[in-house]
């Protein structure tokens, strides 16, 4: 590929709407331009990184006994209208009509696609197990697109659906894809990425687990042990803090607190730590409005996942209205009166002595026992990881938490989609049975603005050889040398006829000007020619990490940059333990 057919301009200054480092070297690489909103149009050196990345999935899928297969972007509304989602997805599912008034949608994910596709086959045991795999574009009306690809509204996934006559085979199945998902990051150039336990969301199913790569600009919270191996997504992480056993018994008494609606303002006018007190945060229901009400200890913060699902529906924060009978700023368990849904934290429990809210405005009480005052409750686990909290595994106050991205997600559905959706298949004994599922998501786009997130200097991108764009940048400093640039063009021929993939730059122009824009495009071998190196009799080859720099003889340059090829390719494997096929 000659540069300067390229289709896609490369400029220095950064664009002032990225926040983050992946999204603007992208833009000013000439990776993708903006068409609308979380909405991308790709360019040449973007669809090569992706299309390395899908090959790579591919390969680990088909060795897991994947078969690949493709669904519609379009898909009428009865097939999520079987499964239930068609009403409990929010406006993330846009649902149209078509001209003859039938109610469809845009896929934002295809479990009901892929239950559709072979629910006729698997009607028998002899057929199972078996997966299903696409790579396919879709839609998800995001609310808050940002940073790029890292949250988009359009975008490309791979998902897989596994289908298994037993949970034991499906435990088995989902062994082989979490390993081959550690092999696909691997190989795209990012070993560091670590599996932690999730929430399974709007997918359901029981069991699931994210692939999270820590970074500061992720927008996950990740909850990790510094003592042990437990890693879990914050909305699925066990909250176990310390509890203060030692505060003395006191008589339960009403107190002033005038203009102190905060449990940090009311601590602080009563003089007393924060976490000595119980504070109601308060949700309701999106189906009926109805009021619930958690109350947890006041330094810690409410994990709305965990209330969502002790209540098995979908929340939202709350309205106070004068009509529902609840005080706010003053809200407390002890004589609340009303038809609320009322849950208690595991922090609370066994304590005795609290600050709470005393059901009447700029009135809290001091003295709360829990068991004393309130009785037998049943209490949960509805608090967020704190850092330095107790780890549910090992049992140390080791906890950590960081940023990170999810990059790719795996789940055990079980019968969520296959049993509404009349799936059967005959039994060696004749009986009807109901397959159980797994699946198996990595988006495409982000995965590749992952890696650029986590491997870029102030220059541009630094793509892993695996996932490149080209294997080789050449640039012919002064194209009007003729010398030089008749041996540029015998080289590229030479690299073109051995496979190699180059991106060859004999541009008149500025070796500045074109050593940037070698930066922006960040293919890991960079070979200059140029009339000081001719006079040498060799050219230059580095890496665009800088970790490698050398001249070789002219007559030596093909063989020298196919060997630096093949270490590159070596290196990015055996960091991420890959063993070579």
């Amino acid at each position: 590929m000659k540069l300067d057919k390229l289709a896609g301009d490369r400029f220095k200054e950064k664009p002032s709407d990225c926040v983050i480092d992946s999204h603007a070297l992208m833009i000013r690489g000439g990776y993708m331009k903006h068409m609308a909103n979380g909405i991308y149009s790709q360019f040449p050196p973007l669809r090569r990184v992706t299309a390395k990345i899908e090959n790579i999935i591919r390969e680990e899928m088909d060795a897991i006994g994947g078969q690949e297969v493709l669904f519609p972007v379009t898909l009428p509304a009865s097939l999520w209208e079987q499964s239930g989602r068609f009403q409990s997805v929010g406006n993330e599912l846009v649902r149209f009509k078509d001209r003859n008034q039938s109610n469809m949608v845009l896929g934002m994910t295809h479990e009901e696609a892929a239950v559709h596709l072979v629910r006729e086959y698997g009607n028998s045991y002899t057929k199972y197990p078996f997966m299903i795999y696409q790579i396919q574009t879709k839609f998800r009306d995001e609310a808050r697109p940002r940073a790029g690809l890292i949250r988009v509204r359009e975008f490309t996934m791979k998902d897989a659906y596994s289908f298994h006559t037993s949970q034991e085979d499906l435990e088995a199945y989902y062994e082989k894809c979490y390993h081959a998902y550690e092999r696909i990051f691997a190989r795209a150039g990012l070993p560091e990425v670590v599996v932690v336990l999730s929430d399974s969301g709007m997918m359901g199913g029981s069991i699931s687990h994210e692939y999270m790569l820590l970074t500061p600009v992720g927008e996950d919270s990740v909850v990790l042990c510094g003592e042990c191996d437990y890693r879990a997504n914050m909305e699925a992480a066990e909250s176990i803090v310390e509890q203060d056993q030692t505060l003395s018994q006191a008589p339960l008494e009403l107190v002033d607190t005038p203009e102190k609606h905060t449990i940090e303002d009311v601590c602080d006018y009563l003089e007393l730590p924060v976490k000595n007190s119980c504070k109601a945060v308060v949700y309701q229901r999106n189906d009926d409005d109805s009021y619930i009400v958690l109350f947890l200890r006041g330094d810690l913060e409410a994990n709305e996942t965990k209330v969502k699902n002790a209540v098995g529906g979908k929340i939202h924060t709350a309205v106070i209205t004068e009509e529902c009978g609840l005080q706010a700023g003053s809200i407390g368990p002890y004589k609340l009166e009303g038809d609320y849904t009322v849950l208690y934290d595991n922090s609370l429990k066994g304590i005795a002595n609290l600050c709470c809210g005393g059901n009447i405005d700029g009135k809290h009480y001091v003295g709360l026992d829990m068991q004393r005052d309130l009785g037998d409750v049943e209490y949960g686990d509805y608090a967020k990881a704190v850092e330095g909290g107790i780890c549910p595994c090992c049992g140390k106050k080791a906890l950590r938490i960081e940023r990170g991205i999810e990059i790719g997600n795996i789940f055990q559905l079980g019968t969520k989609y296959t049993k509404p959706m009349n799936m059967e298949y005959l039994d060696k004994d004749g009986n009807k049975q109901v397959p159980i599922m797994g699946c198996y998501g990595i988006g495409i786009g982000r995965l590749a603005a992952s890696v650029c997130e986590v491997s870029h200097d102030e220059y541009g991108p630094i793509w892993p050889i695996t996932i490149a764009p080209w294997e080789v940048h050449l640039c012919c400093v002064r194209a009007d040398d003729e010398e030089c640039h008749a041996f540029a063009d015998k080289l590229y021929g030479q690299l073109m006829d051995r496979r190699v993939e180059v991106i060859y730059d004999d541009r008149s122009v500025r070796a500045g000007a074109m050593f940037s824009d070698a930066d922006l495009l960040g293919v890991p071998v960079r070979v200059v020619v140029s009339p000081r190196n001719m006079k040498e009799g060799c050219v230059e080859i580095v890496t665009r990490d800088k970790s490698v720099s050398r001249k070789v003889q002219l007559d030596e340059a093909v063989s020298a940059i196919e060997e630096l090829i093949r270490e590159l390719y070596e290196d990015v494997n055996a960091r991420g333990g890959v063993n070579e096929r």
